[in-house]
C-alpha cells in the first residue's frame, strides 16, 4: 500500500511532458537555381532544447556522405518578431538524386514561442557551396507552438 501510495505521489509531482504543435509542417521552398519545390520540417522539444529536421524540395545532384552538410534553419518568431536559429551538421548519406534531409538541427526555445519558416531561410554548405532557401508563402497547418 505504502508502494503505491509513493507511486501515485510521483505521478503527481512528475513534470509535464512538453511538446511542439504541430510536430510535422509543410513549406514551399524556392532554393534559386538549385530547384524549388515541397519541404517538410519535423520538429521535436525536450524543456528549452528544441529540434528541428528538414526534407528540402533540392535534390542532391551527386552522392553526399553522413554528416557532411552545415546547415542554419531561421524561423520567425510570430509572438514577438525575433527569428530563432537552428544549426547542425547532422545529414543521413544521401544519394545522387535523393531529396536532401539535414537535422535533426539543435535549437533553444522559450514557453509560447510560435516559430515560422515564411520570412525566415534555409543555410545549407556542401563542399563549400552554399544553398540557400527560402519559404515562399507561410507554413501548413500552421507555425510550430511550443510548450
Amino acid at each position: 500500500m505504502v508502494v503505491g501510495a509513493l507511486a501515485a505521489a510521483s505521478l503527481a509531482f512528475a513534470p509535464g511532458a512538453l511538446a511542439v504543435t504541430p510536430q510535422t509542417a509543410t513549406i514551399s521552398a524556392d532554393c534559386g537555381a538549385f530547384g524549388s519545390g515541397e519541404a517538410t520540417l519535423t520538429a521535436t522539444q525536450d524543456g528549452t532544447a528544441a529540434t528541428i529536421t528538414v526534407t528540402s524540395a533540392v535534390t542532391a545532384p551527386i552522392a553526399l556522405s553522413q554528416d557532411s552538410i552545415s546547415s542554419t534553419l531561421t524561423l520567425v518568431n510570430n509572438t514577438n518578431g525575433s527569428t530563432s536559429t537552428f544549426s547542425g551538421t547532422k545529414n543521413p548519406a544521401i544519394a545522387a538524386g535523393d531529396p536532401v534531409t539535414v537535422g535533426p538541427l539543435d535549437g533553444t526555445v522559450a514557453s509560447g514561442d510560435s516559430l515560422e519558416a515564411y520570412g525566415g531561410s534555409l543555410q545549407l554548405v556542401v563542399f563549400g557551396i552554399t544553398v540557400t532557401c527560402t519559404a515562399t508563402g507561410p507554413q501548413s497547418p500552421g507555425p510550430f507552438v511550443f510548450d
